[in-house]
């Protein structure tokens, strides 16, 4: 090799350790950048020449920068993704139930205790204890028949139960609404984010088009979309040859290359229950987790329970109480009225009748026995009787049912949403440990880089000097 061979030789050197500098020093400067991964510069030998002793080497190339990915781990945490964000919007959504329902699990109490202490719940003012109000005001009527003033108490502690289950029923509709807005939202999101990966789809396939590189940063912003998408949705992903990538959801290509074949759509499936389909095709979709799943778990499954639940109680106490109250006679003789109107929970009410004029609450079970109490003893048993529309439960037990099974629906959200998290979390520390800058390792690099820069430098300063005695033999 000539002296001007080993300067073009000093000289690429020089210029794979400034790439090798400028990688390392971008790494450093990404070591905060969420989803960035780290870059490596590929460097190889360059091509031998032949000498007379044989092949000789002419120094190295830098022929590419690479990104360290491993795409297995990224497939899995786009997936368990999804898990976490249907367990996140679920528990979200039972906290708001158990916000509605104005009443919580005694922890220091058990569920199947009984009608003590409201059968385990919580020490709110909520619906246990205005059954539990009502049936002592009962109790107190059946004591003095004849007390005009004790009936008043009774008409207001029967009203402030029937408001309760009122507000109550009202809350879980407001709730209802909410879900129904916030799976509007995810889907307003998860068509963002599908626009955003066709978006950088185009510019991957542009910047990697003729070049035999990879758009390293573009493709760390497309896997960061990715994965916010599968946080709403449940998505199948293919890899292109071309350098894009392709989203399905429940087998609907979403995304193809660069073009959004389709996109998302939040509809009215009848009854206010609003599902998710595609704007286009007006396919309807199996959303399978995200989010969005986790929001239609929620409403349709949890909070409908919950709601069948409080109507069933409801009714079953206007119809028991009804069906003693109507046979009795009041202090004047009148009878045949019932005591609450409405169906179920969200149009009880105390009959407005007997609020304006409680003498009229018959209590007597014979006519013009004022002083007999033996109906109102009949409504105030109802307390303790096993109703056959509640399961065979008493009124506490069945509301006290209803509290647990939802505390225990949210209880177990929120332990399978702390499992998956340790699972994402090991993901994220296993991706981490190939695909994380290490500052320790990029500043090693980084001093590295810097001495082959130096010696590279040394080189051509030594073959300059070379040069010149060479032509200082000529002269």
């Amino acid at each position: 090799m000539s002296l001007f061979g080993t300067l073009s030789l000093a000289t690429r050197s020089l210029a794979t350790q400034r790439n090798g500098t400028e990688v390392a020093g971008h790494n450093l400067a990404n070591v905060n950048t969420k989803g960035y991964s780290r870059q490596r510069v590929a460097i190889e030998t360059s091509l031998a020449v032949a000498r007379e002793m044989g092949p000789q080497g002419t120094g190295a190339d830098a022929v590419g920068i690479y990104q360290l990915r491993d795409a297995l781990v990224d497939r899995q945490i786009v997936n368990e993704t999804g898990v976490r964000g249907a367990y996140e919007s679920r528990q979200r959504a039972l906290q708001f139930g158990q916000a509605a329902l104005g009443q919580q699990i005694d922890r220091q109490a058990s569920g199947a205790e009984g009608a003590a202490a409201a059968s385990g719940v919580g020490s709110q003012h909520g619906i246990a204890e205005d059954i539990s109000s009502l049936f002592n005001a009962m109790q107190s009527v059946s004591t003095t028949p004849t007390s005009v003033s004790e009936r008043q108490v009774l008409a207001i502690k029967a009203q402030n139960l029937a408001t309760k289950f009122n507000q109550v029923t009202e809350r879980l509709g407001n709730l209802r609404t909410a879900l129904n807005e916030s799976l509007a939202g995810d889907v307003e999101q998860a068509n963002i984010a599908l626009e955003d990966i066709a978006k950088l789809n185009a510019q991957i396939i542009e910047a990697e088009l003729g070049t035999g590189g990879k758009a390293n940063d573009l493709r760390d912003a497309r896997q960061q979309r990715i994965e916010d998408l599968a946080t709403l949705v449940r998505i199948e992903t293919t890899a292109n040859t071309n350098g894009s990538v392709g989203i399905a959801i429940d087998g609907v290509p979403m995304v193809t290359g660069p073009i959004v074949n389709d996109t998302l759509e939040a509809y009215d499936a009848g009854g206010g229950q609003f599902l998710v389909r595609t704007l286009t095709g007006g396919t309807a979709l199996n959303i399978a987790s995200g989010s969005m799943q986790g929001t239609i778990d929620a409403r349709d499954s949890d909070l409908v329970g919950l709601q069948a639940d409080l109507d069933a109680l409801a009714g079953t106490l206007i119809s028991e109480v009804n069906a003693a109250h109507a046979a009795g006679f009041g202090l004047s003789g009148t009878t045949g009225a019932n005591f609450f109107t409405g169906t179920d929970a969200s149009d009880i009410a105390m009959n407005a009748a007997l609020m304006d004029d409680p003498s009229l609450i018959q209590a007597s079970g014979v006519a013009g026995a004022v002083g007999d109490n033996s109906v109102m003893v009949q409504m105030a048993q109802l307390a303790d009787k096993k109703h056959a529309g509640l399961s065979g439960q008493t009124l506490l037990e069945s509301y006290s049912q209803t509290v647990v099974a939802l505390g225990q629906a949210l209880n177990g959200t929120n332990a399978q949403l702390a499992n998956q998290q340790i699972v994402e979390s090991m993901l994220l520390r296993q991706r981490d440990s190939v695909s994380g800058v290490s500052l320790d390792e990029e500043m090693t690099d980084l001093i590295k880089f810097q001495r082959g820069f130096e010696a590279s430098a040394k080189l051509i300063t030594t073959i300059d000097e070379m040069l010149e005695t060479v032509m200082n033999l000529k002269r």
